[in-house]
Protein backbone atom coordinates (compact mmCIF):
# COMPACT_ATOMS: atom_id res chain seq x y z
CA UNK A 1 0.00 0.00 0.00
CA UNK A 2 1.33 3.70 -0.92
CA UNK A 3 -0.09 6.16 1.35
CA UNK A 4 1.60 10.37 1.26
CA UNK A 5 1.30 12.38 4.11
CA UNK A 6 -0.20 15.87 2.89
CA UNK A 7 2.27 17.46 5.25
CA UNK A 8 1.95 18.61 8.96
CA UNK A 9 -1.18 18.63 11.31
CA UNK A 10 0.45 20.26 14.55
CA UNK A 11 3.81 20.16 16.53
CA UNK A 12 3.27 20.04 20.01
CA UNK A 13 6.22 21.66 22.72
CA UNK A 14 6.95 21.93 26.32
CA UNK A 15 7.02 25.53 27.62
CA UNK A 16 7.16 27.36 30.96
CA UNK A 17 4.46 30.40 32.59
CA UNK A 18 1.07 29.65 30.75
CA UNK A 19 0.34 33.47 30.04
CA UNK A 20 4.00 34.04 29.15
CA UNK A 21 3.61 31.21 26.38
CA UNK A 22 -0.32 32.77 25.44
CA UNK A 23 1.30 36.62 25.16
CA UNK A 24 3.90 35.45 22.75
CA UNK A 25 1.76 32.96 20.51
CA UNK A 26 -1.58 35.29 20.25
CA UNK A 27 -0.05 38.81 21.80
CA UNK A 28 3.13 38.97 19.30
CA UNK A 29 2.80 36.38 17.04
CA UNK A 30 -1.03 37.24 16.22
CA UNK A 31 -2.11 33.62 16.36
CA UNK A 32 -5.50 32.83 17.60
CA UNK A 33 -5.69 30.61 21.18
CA UNK A 34 -8.30 28.35 19.79
CA UNK A 35 -8.29 26.34 21.92
CA UNK A 36 -7.92 25.94 25.74
CA UNK A 37 -8.05 22.55 27.09
CA UNK A 38 -5.98 20.56 29.58
CA UNK A 39 -2.94 17.41 28.73
CA UNK A 40 -5.97 14.32 28.91
CA UNK A 41 -3.18 12.18 30.28
CA UNK A 42 -2.18 15.10 33.16
CA UNK A 43 -5.51 17.29 33.76
CA UNK A 44 -3.20 19.56 36.12
CA UNK A 45 -1.31 20.83 32.95
CA UNK A 46 -2.92 23.62 30.39
CA UNK A 47 -2.52 21.96 26.28
CA UNK A 48 -3.13 24.97 24.81
CA UNK A 49 -3.88 25.38 20.76
CA UNK A 50 -2.63 27.96 18.27
CA UNK A 51 -3.49 28.65 15.00
CA UNK A 52 -5.36 30.45 12.50
CA UNK A 53 -8.84 31.85 12.57
CA UNK A 54 -10.39 27.77 12.88
CA UNK A 55 -7.25 25.76 13.63
CA UNK A 56 -6.95 24.51 10.90
CA UNK A 57 -4.59 21.53 10.58
CA UNK A 58 -0.90 22.69 9.14
CA UNK A 59 -1.51 25.98 11.42
CA UNK A 60 -2.03 24.10 15.07
CA UNK A 61 1.25 24.63 17.28
CA UNK A 62 -0.06 23.10 20.42
CA UNK A 63 1.84 23.81 24.22
CA UNK A 64 2.06 21.90 27.17
CA UNK A 65 3.11 24.69 29.88
CA UNK A 66 4.69 23.39 32.95
CA UNK A 67 5.72 26.19 35.43
CA UNK A 68 8.98 25.59 36.97
CA UNK A 69 10.38 22.59 35.09
CA UNK A 70 13.78 22.71 34.02
CA UNK A 71 15.13 23.31 30.41
CA UNK A 72 15.35 20.96 28.17
CA UNK A 73 18.24 20.69 25.43
CA UNK A 74 17.40 20.74 21.42
CA UNK A 75 19.05 18.01 19.93
CA UNK A 76 18.75 14.49 18.06
CA UNK A 77 15.79 12.80 18.47
CA UNK A 78 13.73 16.13 17.84
CA UNK A 79 12.34 18.96 16.11
CA UNK A 80 14.87 21.57 15.92
CA UNK A 81 13.37 24.89 14.63
CA UNK A 82 9.92 24.92 13.76
CA UNK A 83 8.92 27.19 10.63
CA UNK A 84 5.90 29.51 10.09
CA UNK A 85 5.05 31.03 6.60
CA UNK A 86 3.80 34.61 6.55
CA UNK A 87 2.81 36.19 3.22
CA UNK A 88 4.72 37.53 0.64
CA UNK A 89 6.83 40.34 1.29
CA UNK A 90 6.17 40.55 4.67
CA UNK A 91 8.79 40.24 7.09
CA UNK A 92 9.77 43.52 6.77
CA UNK A 93 7.03 44.05 8.76
CA UNK A 94 8.32 40.98 10.74
CA UNK A 95 11.44 42.31 11.56
CA UNK A 96 10.15 45.70 12.72
CA UNK A 97 7.46 43.41 15.21
CA UNK A 98 10.23 41.39 16.73
CA UNK A 99 12.10 44.49 17.19
CA UNK A 100 10.01 46.26 19.29
CA UNK A 101 9.09 43.29 21.34
CA UNK A 102 12.83 43.78 22.00
CA UNK A 103 13.03 39.95 20.61
CA UNK A 104 16.68 38.85 18.91
CA UNK A 105 16.65 37.90 15.73
CA UNK A 106 19.42 36.51 13.04
CA UNK A 107 18.85 36.49 9.21
CA UNK A 108 19.03 33.12 7.19
CA UNK A 109 19.23 31.57 3.97
CA UNK A 110 18.17 27.92 3.31
CA UNK A 111 17.46 26.05 -0.03
CA UNK A 112 17.62 30.14 -1.65
CA UNK A 113 14.72 31.36 1.29
CA UNK A 114 15.76 34.15 3.75
CA UNK A 115 14.27 32.97 6.87
CA UNK A 116 14.23 35.53 10.65
CA UNK A 117 15.27 32.92 13.52
CA UNK A 118 14.48 33.52 17.03
CA UNK A 119 13.58 31.57 20.56
CA UNK A 120 10.38 31.93 22.18
CA UNK A 121 10.61 32.87 25.75
CA UNK A 122 11.21 29.71 26.99
CA UNK A 123 13.73 28.82 24.43
CA UNK A 124 11.92 27.19 21.40
CA UNK A 125 13.67 27.71 17.95
CA UNK A 126 11.46 29.35 15.64
CA UNK A 127 11.60 31.01 12.45
CA UNK A 128 9.57 32.73 9.50
CA UNK A 129 9.70 32.50 5.84
CA UNK A 130 7.66 34.25 3.48
CA UNK A 131 5.93 32.08 0.58
CA UNK A 132 3.69 33.19 -1.70
CA UNK A 133 1.45 29.25 -1.43
CA UNK A 134 -1.08 28.74 1.34
CA UNK A 135 -3.81 30.76 2.04
CA UNK A 136 -4.01 33.59 3.60
CA UNK A 137 -4.89 33.28 7.62
CA UNK A 138 -8.43 35.65 7.96
CA UNK A 139 -7.54 36.33 11.65
CA UNK A 140 -6.13 39.91 13.47
CA UNK A 141 -5.26 40.41 16.65
CA UNK A 142 -3.39 43.18 18.19
CA UNK A 143 -0.73 44.77 15.85
CA UNK A 144 -0.99 41.69 13.29
CA UNK A 145 -4.00 42.34 10.50
CA UNK A 146 -4.41 39.56 8.09
CA UNK A 147 -2.63 40.68 5.67
CA UNK A 148 0.71 40.45 6.90
CA UNK A 149 -0.50 37.17 9.34
CA UNK A 150 1.21 34.11 9.88
CA UNK A 151 -0.91 31.95 7.37
CA UNK A 152 0.46 28.12 9.11
CA UNK A 153 3.50 26.14 9.14
CA UNK A 154 5.75 26.48 6.78
CA UNK A 155 7.75 23.74 7.79
CA UNK A 156 10.40 22.01 10.33
CA UNK A 157 13.85 20.93 10.63
CA UNK A 158 14.43 17.34 12.18
CA UNK A 159 17.47 16.68 14.35
CA UNK A 160 17.72 13.16 13.51
CA UNK A 161 20.15 10.30 15.71
CA UNK A 162 20.24 8.55 12.05
CA UNK A 163 19.37 10.80 9.40
CA UNK A 164 19.40 8.37 6.56
CA UNK A 165 16.76 6.36 8.39
CA UNK A 166 14.69 9.36 9.17
CA UNK A 167 15.05 10.13 5.80
CA UNK A 168 14.44 6.64 4.53
CA UNK A 169 11.07 6.89 6.28
CA UNK A 170 10.27 10.20 4.84
CA UNK A 171 10.07 9.37 1.40
CA UNK A 172 9.03 5.41 1.72
CA UNK A 173 6.25 5.44 4.29
CA UNK A 174 5.41 8.63 4.66
CA UNK A 175 5.38 9.64 1.00
CA UNK A 176 7.54 13.05 0.71
CA UNK A 177 9.41 13.76 -2.67
CA UNK A 178 13.01 14.34 -1.68
CA UNK A 179 13.25 17.99 -3.84
CA UNK A 180 16.58 18.82 -2.68
CA UNK A 181 20.29 18.84 -1.15
CA UNK A 182 22.14 21.99 0.43
CA UNK A 183 24.97 22.35 2.47
CA UNK A 184 24.06 19.82 5.85
CA UNK A 185 20.17 19.23 5.03
CA UNK A 186 18.24 17.34 2.55
CA UNK A 187 14.63 19.06 2.00
CA UNK A 188 11.28 16.85 1.69
CA UNK A 189 8.13 18.28 0.06
CA UNK A 190 4.25 17.23 0.52
CA UNK A 191 1.38 17.79 -1.12
CA UNK A 192 -0.12 20.76 0.83
CA UNK A 193 0.40 24.20 0.69
CA UNK A 194 1.32 24.72 4.28
CA UNK A 195 3.28 22.25 6.83
CA UNK A 196 4.72 20.88 3.63
CA UNK A 197 8.69 21.61 3.95
CA UNK A 198 10.57 19.25 5.76
CA UNK A 199 14.50 19.48 6.30
CA UNK A 200 16.40 17.18 8.03
CA UNK A 201 20.06 17.73 9.08
CA UNK A 202 22.28 15.43 8.28
CA UNK A 203 25.19 16.08 10.56
CA UNK A 204 25.05 14.01 13.99
CA UNK A 205 23.72 16.17 16.64
CA UNK A 206 24.48 15.69 20.54
CA UNK A 207 21.31 13.80 22.12
CA UNK A 208 18.40 16.40 22.95
CA UNK A 209 16.70 16.08 26.56
CA UNK A 210 12.98 16.48 26.59
CA UNK A 211 12.29 19.94 29.16
CA UNK A 212 10.97 23.39 28.40
CA UNK A 213 11.65 24.75 25.37
CA UNK A 214 11.73 21.41 23.32
CA UNK A 215 9.06 20.18 20.84
CA UNK A 216 7.62 17.20 22.04
CA UNK A 217 6.30 15.78 18.80
CA UNK A 218 5.13 16.12 15.45
CA UNK A 219 1.83 15.08 13.97
CA UNK A 220 1.32 13.97 10.02
CA UNK A 221 -2.03 14.35 8.41
CA UNK A 222 -4.53 12.01 8.13
CA UNK A 223 -7.61 13.64 5.93
CA UNK A 224 -10.47 11.23 7.38
CA UNK A 225 -10.54 8.57 10.08
CA UNK A 226 -10.65 5.64 7.23
CA UNK A 227 -7.49 7.38 6.15
CA UNK A 228 -6.03 7.16 9.31
CA UNK A 229 -7.01 3.69 10.27
CA UNK A 230 -4.88 2.91 6.68
CA UNK A 231 -2.19 5.02 8.20
CA UNK A 232 -1.97 3.11 11.39
CA UNK A 233 -2.08 -0.48 9.04
CA UNK A 234 0.89 0.97 7.05
CA UNK A 235 3.09 2.05 10.01
CA UNK A 236 2.86 -1.00 11.10
CA UNK A 237 3.41 -3.09 8.28
CA UNK A 238 6.62 -1.21 7.74
CA UNK A 239 8.08 -2.56 11.08
CA UNK A 240 6.96 0.54 13.61
CA UNK A 241 5.48 -0.19 16.78
CA UNK A 242 2.06 1.95 16.57
CA UNK A 243 0.20 2.85 19.45
CA UNK A 244 -3.67 2.32 19.66
CA UNK A 245 -6.11 4.66 17.72
CA UNK A 246 -6.88 7.06 20.63
CA UNK A 247 -9.07 10.06 20.70
CA UNK A 248 -7.92 13.80 21.62
CA UNK A 249 -11.39 15.14 20.82
CA UNK A 250 -10.58 17.49 18.50
CA UNK A 251 -8.59 14.47 16.38
CA UNK A 252 -8.18 11.00 16.57
CA UNK A 253 -4.11 10.25 17.56
CA UNK A 254 -1.95 6.93 17.08
CA UNK A 255 1.85 7.87 17.82
CA UNK A 256 4.91 6.20 17.46
CA UNK A 257 8.99 6.60 17.72
CA UNK A 258 10.93 6.63 14.33
CA UNK A 259 14.38 4.78 13.87
CA UNK A 260 16.16 8.69 14.78
CA UNK A 261 14.32 9.42 18.10
CA UNK A 262 11.57 12.00 16.95
CA UNK A 263 8.23 11.33 18.29
CA UNK A 264 6.03 11.41 15.39
CA UNK A 265 1.83 11.11 15.43
CA UNK A 266 -0.70 10.68 12.73
CA UNK A 267 -3.44 13.00 13.41
CA UNK A 268 -6.77 13.30 11.94
CA UNK A 269 -8.71 16.56 10.13
CA UNK A 270 -11.79 16.09 11.77
CA UNK A 271 -13.55 16.94 13.92
CA UNK A 272 -11.99 20.08 14.36
CA UNK A 273 -12.12 23.00 17.40
CA UNK A 274 -15.65 23.53 16.81
CA UNK A 275 -17.08 20.58 18.31
CA UNK A 276 -17.88 21.52 21.98
CA UNK A 277 -17.84 25.61 21.37
CA UNK A 278 -18.94 28.40 18.76
CA UNK A 279 -15.84 29.18 16.53
CA UNK A 280 -16.20 33.13 17.40
CA UNK A 281 -15.85 32.11 21.24
CA UNK A 282 -12.59 29.13 20.51
CA UNK A 283 -10.00 30.00 22.92
CA UNK A 284 -11.82 31.91 25.64
CA UNK A 285 -13.29 29.61 28.33
CA UNK A 286 -11.66 26.08 29.61
CA UNK A 287 -12.51 23.28 27.74
CA UNK A 288 -13.10 19.59 29.62
CA UNK A 289 -13.88 16.75 27.85
CA UNK A 290 -16.54 15.19 29.50
CA UNK A 291 -14.91 12.67 31.60
CA UNK A 292 -12.97 15.33 33.63
CA UNK A 293 -15.87 17.29 33.65
CA UNK A 294 -16.48 16.23 37.34
CA UNK A 295 -12.81 17.45 38.13
CA UNK A 296 -13.27 20.66 36.33
CA UNK A 297 -13.64 22.81 40.18
CA UNK A 298 -10.14 20.64 41.16
CA UNK A 299 -8.78 20.94 37.76
CA UNK A 300 -9.40 25.24 38.05
CA UNK A 301 -7.70 25.12 41.31
CA UNK A 302 -4.27 24.31 39.72
CA UNK A 303 -3.94 26.11 36.53
CA UNK A 304 -2.53 29.20 36.31
CA UNK A 305 -4.74 31.74 34.65
CA UNK A 306 -3.79 32.82 31.06
CA UNK A 307 -6.22 34.76 28.22
CA UNK A 308 -5.52 35.77 25.15
CA UNK A 309 -4.73 39.46 25.56
CA UNK A 310 -3.07 42.63 23.38
CA UNK A 311 -0.18 43.79 25.03
CA UNK A 312 0.95 47.15 25.71
CA UNK A 313 3.33 47.79 23.05
CA UNK A 314 -0.01 47.55 20.86
CA UNK A 315 -2.00 49.85 23.12
CA UNK A 316 -0.81 53.19 21.73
Amino acid sequence: MEKRTSGIHHITAIVGNPQENVDFYAGVLGLRLVKKTVNFDDPGTYHLYFGNEEGSPGTIMTFFPWPGAYSGRTGAGQVGVTSFVVPENSLDFWETRLTTFNISFEKTERFGEKYLTFDDPHGLHLELVSRSEGKNSEWSFGGVSADVAIKGFGGAVLLSGAPHKTMNLLSDVMGMEKVGEEGEYVRFRTSSDLGNIIDVKTTAQPRGMMGTGTVHHIAWRASDYEDHEQWRNHVGNNGYEVTPIIDRQYFNAVYFRESGGILFEIATDPPGFARDEPKDVMGKNLLLPPWLEPEREKIEAVLLPAEARVLKEDQA
